[in-house]
C-alpha cells in the first residue's frame, strides 16, 4: 500500500462525502438484516401457532395480534419494507462513494496532465507517447477502481460482518462458526483465480495495445501504404497481430470459467452444512425452526461480499502497481526553472558565451564553445549541415534545454532569471518538425495567442504567402484540418506554422528550417514578406539553404557543433569556405531544375 498513500490527501479532501457514504453502507446493511430475523420471528410464529403454543418476547411484541393471517402480512409488508429501504440506502451508498471515485478520478487525471506539461523536452524524448497516454488512462481507471468498488466493498464487508456476526452468534454460536468456516477458503479461491484473471487480462491489454499501435501506424502511413503496394501484407499483419490477442482472450475465458463454480459449491456446502448441523440442533430442542431459514439467508448475504473480497484484493493490487507508475513521472521533476522569475517586456538583444550542450537524455554533446552576439532588431541566420546543431540553439532560445556549460543572456539577463511562461510568450518558434492540431484552420493560426483579431489572422496568412490558398478552400479559415495536418501540402503546412508564429506578434521570432518544403519562388516570396515582419524584431533563421539566410545581419556557419564560419553574405562568399561552397552547389541544383 506504500505507493496508494499518495492518495490520501484525496480521501481526505472529499472525507464528508467518504463518511457519508460510511452512513449509507450501515444503514443499508442494518435494513438488510432486519429481514433475516424477521424470517425466524414468522417462521417460528407459524410453526408455535400450528402446534398451539405462543409466542413470548419480544416476538409477541411483534405478532400481537390474533389474527393469523394479518399477522403474516404484516411480517411480509415489513419484509418488503426493509428491502426497499436497504435498496434505497444502496443507491446513496453507491452514488456516494463511486461518484467520489470519479472526482478524484477527475482531478488525478488533471493533476497529471498538468505536471506533464511542466516536464523539459528531455523527458519525451526518452518516454514515447503511448506509455504517457496509458499512465493518465488506463493507470488512472485501475486507481479509481481502487478508490469507488474496492474502499466500498471492503467497508461493505467490514459493516456488514459488524451488524451480522454478532446477530448470528446470538441466534446459535454453533451454527454461526460452521457458517463461517467456509468463508476464507473461499476469498482464497477467489484471490488466486483473480491473480490469474489479473495476469491474464495483463497480457491482453498488452496485445491490445500492440493491435492499436500496429492499426494506428497503418492509417498514419496509408499513404505509404497505398503507395508501395503493401495492402495484403498490412492485413495479414493486422490477422496474425489479431490471432495472438485472440488467443490471450480465450485463456482469460478458460480462466473466468472458474469463477462462478467454485463461488456455488462453497454456497452448497455451507448450505449443506446448514441443514445438516441445524437439523441436529433442532432435534436435541437446541434450536428453533426459525432458525433454519434465517441462517440460509445470512449464507446468501455473507457470501458475495467475502467472494468479492478476493476480487478486491486484486484491484488493489493492480492500483497499486498503477499508482506506482504514476508516482515515477509525478515524482519527476523539471530541471528547466526560472531563478528569479523575472517578467517584463523584452527588446530582443540575445548573446551566447561559450555555450555547450550535451544532451541529458542521450549524452551527445550537440554544442561547443558558441559564443555570437545578436542585437535587438538584427537578424541573424544560422545555416550548416544535418547534426551541425542548428535546432538545439533555437531550442536553448527557448528554454527548452539549459545549458550544460557557458550562459544565454537576452537585454543582458541571464535567461535562466526570466519567468519561463513570460520568455516564451514574446517569442515566436516554428519548429523544424511541423505540428498541427485537427482544428480549424483559423484556430490554428490563432493557437499561438488568446487574444488575436481575425484581422491579424487574416494578415499573418498573407504573410506567410498561405492566404491564397486559404480562400480556395471551400470553408476557407474554417477548413478542418486532418490528423496533424494530413489534408495539407508539406509547403502549405510549414506556411500555416510560420503564420502562427507571427500571428502573435513576437519580440525575437525564430525560424528553424521552415522554408524546407516550398519551392524557390514560394521561398522568395515569403521571405520579401519576412522583411517586413523582421523590422523591429529579432530574427533567427536556421536553414541548410543558403538562399534562406543570405538577407541576414549576420551569419554563421555551424560545424559539428562549432562555429566554422561567420560574417554577413559578402564576406563569407569571399572565404571561399562552407559557406561559399554550399551556396553554390545550391545554385548549380536550382539552374538543373
Amino acid at each position: 500500500m506504500k505507493e496508494l498513500n499518495y492518495l490520501n490527501k484525496y480521501f481526505y479532501k472529499y472525507r464528508t462525502k467518504f463518511l457519508l457514504g460510511l452512513g449509507f453502507i450501515i444503514l443499508s446493511k442494518v435494513f438488510a438484516t432486519i429481514p433475516a430475523v424477521i424470517v425466524r420471528w414468522t417462521t417460528n410464529y407459524v410453526t408455535e401457532s400450528y402446534n398451539r403454543t405462543y409466542t413470548k418476547g419480544i416476538e409477541k411484541f411483534f405478532f400481537h395480534s390474533d389474527n393469523f393471517s394479518f399477522n403474516i402480512a404484516m411480517a411480509g409488508l415489513a419484509i418488503i419494507g426493509m428491502a426497499i429501504l436497504s435498496g434505497i440506502f444502496l443507491y446513496f451508498q453507491r452514488q456516494t462513494i463511486i461518484g467520489t471515485s470519479r472526482l478524484i478520478e477527475y482531478d488525478l487525471k488533471n493533476e497529471i496532465y498538468e505536471h506533464y506539461q511542466t516536464l523539459p523536452l528531455s523527458f519525451y524524448r526518452k518516454n514515447n507517447t503511448g506509455d504517457l497516454l496509458a499512465r493518465v488512462s488506463e493507470d488512472v481507471s485501475n486507481v479509481r477502481m481502487y478508490l469507488g468498488p474496492s474502499v466500498m466493498y471492503i467497508l461493505d464487508l467490514i459493516v456488514l460482518f459488524a451488524v451480522t456476526v454478532p446477530i448470528m452468534f446470538l441466534a446459535n454460536a454453533k451454527l454461526t462458526l460452521y457458517v463461517l468456516i467456509p468463508l476464507p477458503i473461499l476469498a482464497l479461491s477467489i484471490f488466486l483465480i483473480e491473480n490469474l484473471i489479473v495476469k491474464r487480462s495483463l497480457a491482453i491489454q498488452k496485445e491490445l495495445s500492440a493491435l492499436s499501435t500496429y492499426s494506428q501506424e497503418s492509417f498514419s502511413g496509408i499513404r505509404v501504404i497505398k503507395s508501395f503496394v503493401r495492402e495484403d501484407q498490412i492485413s495479414n499483419g493486422f490477422t496474425q497481430a489479431s490471432e495472438v490477442y485472440k488467443a490471450k482472450s480465450l485463456e482469460l475465458a478458460r480462466v473466468n470459467a472458474f469463477f462462478f463454480p467454485v463461488i456455488l459449491a462453497l454456497i452448497g456446502i455451507s448450505t449443506i452444512m446448514v441443514l445438516y448441523i441445524g437439523g441436529n440442533e433442532l432435534i436435541e430442542g437446541r434450536l428453533h425452526y426459525g432458525n433454519i431459514p434465517e441462517f440460509f439467508l445470512y449464507i446468501n448475504r455473507l457470501t458475495w461480499p467475502v467472494a468479492s473480497l478476493g476480487w478486491t484484493t486484486s484491484l488493489v493490487q493492480k492500483a497499486e502497481a498503477s499508482q506506482g507508475r504514476i508516482n515515477e513521472f509525478l515524482r519527476t521533476q523539471s530541471d528547466i526553472v526560472s531563478e528569479k522569475n523575472i517578467t517584463r517586456t523584452i527588446q530582443g538583444e540575445i548573446e551566447f558565451d561559450n555555450v555547450s550542450l550535451i544532451y541529458p537524455d542521450t549524452g551527445i554533446k550537440a554544442l561547443n564553445g558558441i559564443s555570437f552576439k545578436v542585437k535587438a532588431g538584427e537578424s541573424l541566420a544560422i545555416i550548416g549541415g544535418t547534426g551541425s546543431g542548428k535546432s538545439t540553439i533555437a531550442n536553448l532560445m527557448v528554454r527548452l534545454y539549459d545549458t550544460t556549460e557557458g550562459s544565454i543572456r537576452i537585454d543582458s539577463i541571464p535567461i535562466r532569471d526570466y519567468a519561463i511562461q513570460s520568455l516564451r510568450a514574446q517569442c515566436g518558434y516554428v519548429p523544424q518538425d511541423v505540428f498541427l492540431f485537427s482544428d480549424s484552420i483559423r484556430n490554428n493560426i490563432a493557437f499561438g495567442s488568446l487574444s488575436i483579431k481575425e484581422e491579424q489572422i487574416v494578415q499573418a496568412a498573407k504573410d506567410a504567402d498561405l492566404y491564397h490558398n486559404i480562400e480556395s478552400f471551400p470553408e476557407k479559415f474554417d477548413t478542418i484540418l486532418g490528423e496533424r495536418g494530413i489534408t495539407l501540402s508539406g509547403g502549405q503546412k510549414q506556411r500555416l506554422s510560420i503564420a502562427r508564429a507571427i500571428s502573435r506578434s513576437p519580440k525575437i521570432l525564430i525560424l528553424d528550417d521552415c522554408l524546407s518544403a516550398v519551392d524557390t519562388k514560394t521561398e522568395n516570396t515569403i521571405l520579401n514578406n519576412l522583411k517586413k515582419i523582421m523590422k523591429d524584431r529579432t530574427t533567427i533563421i536556421i536553414s541548410h539553404r543558403a538562399s534562406s539566410v543570405k538577407l541576414a545581419d549576420q551569419i554563421i556557419v555551424l560545424e559539428s557543433g562549432e562555429i566554422a564560419e561567420r560574417g554577413n553574405h559578402e564576406s563569407l562568399m569571399k572565404l571561399n569556405g562552407i559557406y561559399k561552397a554550399l551556396y553554390t552547389k545550391q545554385l548549380e541544383e536550382e539552374s538543373k531544375i
